[in-house]
């Protein structure tokens, strides 16, 4: 058998050609302490700021303090394992997430673990935990409505995709009705909602799972859990991992999606907790000095962006619990200066059974009426004005004043506005029946009526408008607006049906 030389040398030099050499170099640590989710490592001389560390075990850290001979990590899941001398290497890389649309209807941790006993979601995409807000050239006005199915916000303190709305009062006084009443409202509407659970039970958590799939919200939604017996770090991610998965689909998808983060006072005292372990200098309360910026980039990354851009929205509704109605306190009014507005809900209202407790007065959407339909702006034009007013009188009659009849009338009206605008939980309702709630009030038609029956006669009206009189509410859903002569065949109507109410139901 005859050799080609040539033939060999030129196979050796293809070979030789296409090798490439790669050499998988990593900085290596050793652990000096651990402790509560943080650790403290010596050895990684070239680790920077926020990059990803890989623990034994294949446990996930993050580098938060750079000092002089070791550095300060936080620890994202389970630490139990790691100890004193324990191994650590970089990994050149910052804090990433798995996104995909088979997170859709999953409850899952921060690192988009699941939660629900079901397989991970397949994904080759990742996006950054703590990306850079889009710039003011790719924004456009947030004027496009995003209903809550709720009377008195969407008339008072309308919301529009891509705005950032706080929902603030103190505990159990329905902040998180609120906001999953508005999760529910958005069922049809192609709307991708992210729950963000930081520091509830998982008690709790699970109720709220459980209610948003007996409604028939949990296809849409995600679901992000970092319950109080989660760690530190774990809890500090959570709403940074919720606006990761919500870009995701606003930038790639173009969609509308909805953010509800419940809450960001235990997010704060999670990153407090983290500073003071860390020796970070304390400032007010405790709080470290960056804590504004902690929330002011996590509340920046809402926008509705450019039509060129996909016309994608992030809309955030940020919750804070509030102490004995301190709205003064140090986080309450970093919120309320970095969002667009607030809902406040006041304990004494919901006690008095006027729920959902919106106060009126020091609640407040800074879009205004550029975020709600023609009609509703028509009907509850000055509807913020009159309650305002009516509590002024309430407390001017309280007095035991005898009053003339104009301010007797405006009182009895006030009384059966608030009636009107009394919700109960769970029960979102589409906008033009909204108006026509409104529109009863405001047209003086529930005025001669007992007060004691409005809320069974609104009950019965829209029922009887749903089947007999659907022209006028088609109207205002395709349209949007109310012109005068709807108005007017409108309040026709309901006066006809309000006579039949009373002899059908014995109203009165």
């Amino acid at each position: 058998m005859k050799l080609d030389i040539t033939e060999i040398s030129s196979l050796i030099k293809q070979e030789i050609a296409s090798y490439k050499r790669t050499t998988d170099t990593a900085a290596s640590g050793k652990v000096l302490e651990v402790s509560d989710g943080i650790a403290r490592i010596y050895g990684l001389q070239n680790a920077m700021a926020n990059e990803m560390l890989e623990f034994e075990g294949g446990v996930s850290g993050e580098v938060f303090n750079l000092e002089t001979d070791n550095i300060g990590a936080v620890i994202y899941g389970d630490f139990r394992g790691l100890h004193e001398g324990s191994s650590v290497k970089t990994t050149g890389k910052v804090l990433t997430v798995p996104v995909s649309e088979e997170l859709l209807g999953r409850v899952i941790n921060p690192l988009c673990e699941p939660l629900d006993g079901k397989p991970a979601a397949r994904t080759d995409e990742y996006r950054l935990v703590d990306s850079q807000a889009c710039g003011i050239a790719d924004r456009q006005p947030v004027k496009e409505p995003l209903q809550t199915g709720i009377k008195s916000i969407d008339s008072m303190m309308p919301i529009g995709r891509g705005q950032r709305e706080l929902i603030i009062g103190d505990r159990k006084t329905g902040k998180t009705a609120i906001a999953l009443d508005t999760i529910i409202n958005q069922k049809d509407q192609d709307v991708v909602c992210i729950y963000v659970a930081i520091g509830q039970k998982e008690s709790t958590v699970a109720e709220v799972v459980e209610t948003l799939n007996k409604k028939g919200a949990l296809p849409y939604t995600i679901v992000i859990c970092a319950s109080a017996s989660d760690s530190a770090p774990m809890q500090y991610i959570a709403p940074y991992a919720g606006a990761a998965i919500a870009e995701y689909f606003m930038y790639k998808h173009g969609k509308a999606t909805l953010c509800v983060f419940d809450d960001l006072s235990k997010h704060a005292v999670a990153y407090r907790q983290l500073s003071l372990l860390l020796r970070r200098p304390p400032g007010r309360e405790a709080y470290p000095g960056d804590i504004f910026y902690l929330h002011s980039r996590l509340l920046e990354r809402g926008v509705k962006l450019k039509d060129e851009l996909g016309g994608g929205s992030m809309t955030i509704l940020p919750i804070i619990e509030t102490l004995e109605g301190q709205v003064s306190a140090y986080i309450p009014t970093n919120i309320i200066s970095i969002t667009d507005g607030q809902i406040y809900l006041q304990r004494d209202l919901f006690l008095s059974g006027i729920r959902p407790a919106v106060d009126v007065g020091i609640s407040v959407s800074r879009v205004g009426g550029d975020a709600q339909i023609p009609a509703m702006k028509k009907v509850a034009g000055r509807l913020r004005l009159d309650l305002a007013s009516f509590r002024e009188l309430e407390d001017f009659a309280r007095l035991g004043t005898e009053l003339d009849p104009a301010a007797q009338r405006q009182l009895d009206r006030g009384y059966r506005m608030v009636e009107i605008l009394k919700q109960p939980q769970f029960s979102p309702i589409p906008a033009p029946e909204q108006v026509a709630c409104i529109l009863a009030g405001t047209s003086g038609v529930l005025d001669d009526m007992d007060l004691t029956r409005v809320s069974a006669f609104l009950e019965e009206m829209l029922i009887w408008l749903r089947l007999e009189a659907t022209e006028y509410l088609k109207e205002i859903e395709e349209t949007g607006k109310l012109s005068d002569e709807l108005s007017k065949e409108l309040v026709e109507a309901m006066t006809v049906y309000k006579n039949v109410f009373r002899f059908s139901f014995a109203a009165e």
